[in-house]
């Protein structure tokens, strides 16, 4: 028994040789396999085995020339032609590779089936287990990220039609206790077409969101502006560096409520944002200093902001208050540039400075998106990136681009 059981592991470690070359030059892999393309052009289509054993899959089978050879002789597919004598092989010129048409793309689009549930961590061995006797099958692509990693969803290609509709017809499959989802890939991509309206269109719906937002946020800020029409006080003069925010408070106190004095030492001019009217806190403030009304004994000029003037430097203000409250809250915001222009009314020994102001696809399009987004089984494009767990396999990825090869093409 244990001699039959050796022979079984023997014919199938053939089996798993045989299949393993025929997909290197199978119609699915060759195609976009550059390195390999390079070398069947070399000696009219032969590759040596000292090449081949270089491939990491063939080679963790075996490196032994006379053992691949052997396993060779018992496929029966043709695809193959051997030189035992120089340990070189080539795909049979009776075999050429399919033309890449409209009826080709087709026909391997309708024996494809899309699978998602699979954990991030499973291999292709561990899918190739879980797919067996469940139908006669060319390829598996692993899909993968930009950086490689496994998306938990593969595409299959069935030998045929009816192999494809035949494991359609059962969806309650599991992984691992991982309910799976399975589609056709018509239906996938039917399905992520109409993801992409739906994000298009919330993207659309948010963005039109946005813009009333800030409709309403500029209205509210007219409706402040207009609110505060008649309160602005602009002050000018020879003022020297000692006058101070503090002297305007003193100079109002009795007279109006300030808001807030854009203002710094060293200026010559600014501008005092009262609570209410202007005219009447600056007319109190003349009455009672006998109409001379100075600053530091310095004479000043006193004017009341009116129409497109006085709504700038209101909206300059409520910039500068904005600011103020977010460094208060930690927010950060504009570094100041020098003395600042800014001061708050209920905190007039406090300075803050403030410098300047704040503030469609169709579904052909979606499929070879989908293709070029995605990589074979173990994340390469070319020689070593998908196993067919039953013979060469086919592939739709015909504009797809493969990338340089290296003598050894995966788990580098």
């Amino acid at each position: 028994m244990a001699e039959n059981g050796d022979n079984e592991q023997v014919k199938d470690l053939d089996t798993k040789i045989y299949e393993q070359i025929e997909y290197y030059f199978g119609d699915h892999n060759l195609p976009r396999d550059k390195f390999l393309k390079e070398q069947i052009t070399l000696d009219d289509g032969w590759v040596p085995l000292e090449i081949m054993i270089k491939f990491n899959r063939l080679s963790r089978l075996t490196t032994d020339f006379p053992k691949i050879l052997e396993a060779l002789k018992k496929s029966k597919s043709g695809l193959l032609e051997i030189d035992e004598e120089k340990c070189k092989i080539r795909r049979s010129p009776d075999k050429p590779l399919p033309e890449v048409t409209e009826e080709y793309k087709n026909s391997i689009k309708n024996r494809s089936v899309y699978i998602k549930g699979f954990q991030p961590d499973t291999s292709l061995d561990e899918i190739k287990e879980w797919l067996e006797g469940k139908g006669p099958i060319e390829n598996i692509q692993m899909r993968r990220t930009l950086q490689k990693t496994f998306k938990g969803s593969i595409f299959i290609v069935f030998d045929t039609d009816e192999a494809a509709k035949k494991f359609l017809e059962n969806r309650d499959l599991k992984f691992k206790d991982s309910d799976m989802i399975i589609l056709s890939k018509s239906e996938y991509f039917a399905k992520k077409n109409e993801e992409r309206k739906d994000h298009k269109s919330a993207k659309a719906k948010s963005k039109q969101e946005k813009a009333n937002a800030q409709k309403e946020a500029e209205a509210a800020e007219m409706k402040s502006l207009d609110e505060q029409t008649g309160c602005l006080l602009k002050f000018s003069g020879e003022l020297d560096n000692m006058t101070s925010r503090e002297d305007i408070h003193e100079l109002f106190q009795n007279h109006g409520e300030i808001k807030w004095i854009d203002f710094s030492r060293g200026a010559k001019e600014g501008i005092i944002l009262f609570k209410s009217n202007a005219k009447e806190a600056l007319e109190k403030a003349k009455a009672a200093n006998n109409d001379s009304l100075q600053l530091k004994e310095k004479d000043v000029t006193w004017e009341l902001l009116e129409g497109d003037e006085e709504k700038a430097a209101l909206k300059k203000i409520m910039e500068d208050q904005q600011e103020s409250y977010n460094k208060r809250k930690g927010k950060g915001g504009r570094k100041p540039k020098g003395k600042g222009r800014g001061g708050r009314s209920n905190d007039s020994s406090r300075r803050i400075q403030f410098q300047g102001k704040k503030k469609k696809f169709d579904s052909s399009d979606e499929e070879e998106m989908e293709e070029n987004d995605s990589t074979s089984a173990d994340g390469k494009n070319g020689t070593d990136a998908a196993i067919s767990p039953k013979k060469r396999q086919l592939e739709d990825k015909t504009t797809e681009e493969p990338e340089p090869k290296q003598l050894k093409t995966e788990d580098q």
